[in-house]
């Protein structure tokens, strides 16, 4: 299933996307998670700021 949906986000005139890790700390244990998600390139440092 995975390939799928690589092979739809390479098709030609498609949006860019990049994948976002951002380290999340948990505020009852303390530890660090990480979130990854796909964005479309243009909207990368907004999704940053949150």
């Amino acid at each position: 299933m995975a390939k799928k949906v690589v092979a739809t986000l390479k098709k030609e005139g498609g949006v860019s996307y990049a994948k976002v890790i951002k380290a999340v700390r948990s505020e009852k244990t303390g530890a660090y998670t990480f979130r990854e998600e796909m964005v479309p390139s243009p909207l990368v440092q907004e999704s940053l700021k949150k």
